[in-house]
């Protein structure tokens, strides 16, 4: 039985500190270099289990070294592998590249994420889990991936668990269509405001409500320095973010969802859980990498 399930891309991001990110025919250079385990839905699901929660994850590596990286960085968290398929082939990685003001820009190699087929996935590891937590994939390489989300989000009123979903830009530019099936059937929608008003082709706030008109039950809504938006139809919160010097953003989002998602699994109020979301997000961006400040379950208690 567990908590969380991560259903996304597994990639190694390799971190390239830089004096600016150079636009077209511009040149820059490299201070430092890291590398470290990412992937949305994967990094969502560290800081679940850091907080103290029972996690595992769906995913694919390829046969090389950085997929034993990714696998074993997983069980180093306490994150269940059990679900993730070894392919031959090259694992997913991401170029991240972060300016001194905590900007960045990221290009994405797919590798064998893309090629998740229904029958490689392990839907037993969902009977009595908590949440299945979807993020995107690349879908570069094939639409398997994407296709065999959609299919175990059909099982989620069978075995009655939850779906938060966070599309990412790659999703969102799909188009509604594509996503409608997904987001009809999710308990909490969390996009960011750009994501969400290009899906929606209106306000945020708009198409929050309109959203929850058609069956989810929350949004939330990831607004950067100036915090997040939540509804769930009833009742709507503007809470603001912590007040803190970003070091790297890369992740933000990701520990946002950790933050909201672990308030959602624990009963706490609306209101509550948008401020978890960004104290979560407050802590990651204070440190390089996507995961490495994740905060731990007794920090968190004290925040509570």
């Amino acid at each position: 039985m567990f908590d969380a399930v991560g259903f996304g891309a597994l990639n190694l991001d390799k971190i390239y500190r830089v004096d600016k990110i150079p636009g077209r025919d511009e040149e820059g250079f490299v201070l430092d270099v890291e590398m470290h385990p990412g992937g949305s839905a994967a990094n969502t699901i560290v800081g679940l289990s850091r907080l103290g929660l029972k996690t595992s994850f769906i995913g694919k590596t390829g046969d090389d070294e950085e997929g034993k990286i990714l696998i074993d960085d997983f069980r180093n968290e306490g994150v269940d592998t059990s679900a993730i398929i070894r392919a031959k082939g090259r694992s997913g990685a991401a170029m991240i590249f972060v300016d001194e003001g905590g900007s960045r820009a990221i290009l994405v190699d797919p590798g064998v994420n893309d090629t998740i087929k229904l029958e490689e996935v392990r839907t037993s590891i969902l009977k009595n889990a908590g949440v299945l937590h979807l993020t995107s994939f690349i879908c570069k390489n094939g639409l398997e991936s994407f296709d065999s989300q959609k299919s175990v989000v059909k099982l989620a009123k069978e075995l009655k668990f939850h779906v938060t979903f966070d599309p990412g830009l790659i999703y969102v530019e799909k188009g509604f269509k594509e996503l409608e099936d997904i987001i009809k059937t999710t308990t909490v929608f969390l996009p960011n405001k750009s994501e969400i008003e290009l899906l929606m082709n209106m306000d945020y706030r708009d198409g929050s409500r309109e959203i929850i008109s058609m069956g989810c039950k929350i949004v939330a809504v990831k607004l950067g320095r100036e915090g997040c938006f939540i509804t769930d139809g009833e009742k709507e919160y503007f809470i603001d973010a912590f007040d803190v010097k970003p070091v790297d953003t890369t992740g933000a989002g990701d520990a946002f969802n950790a933050g909201f998602i672990y308030g959602f699994l624990k009963g706490y109020p609306l209101k509550t859980c948008g401020m978890l979301g960004n104290f979560v997000a407050s802590k990651n961006i204070q440190r390089v990498g996507a995961r490495a400040g994740l905060p731990s379950k007794d920090e968190i208690e004290e925040i509570l």
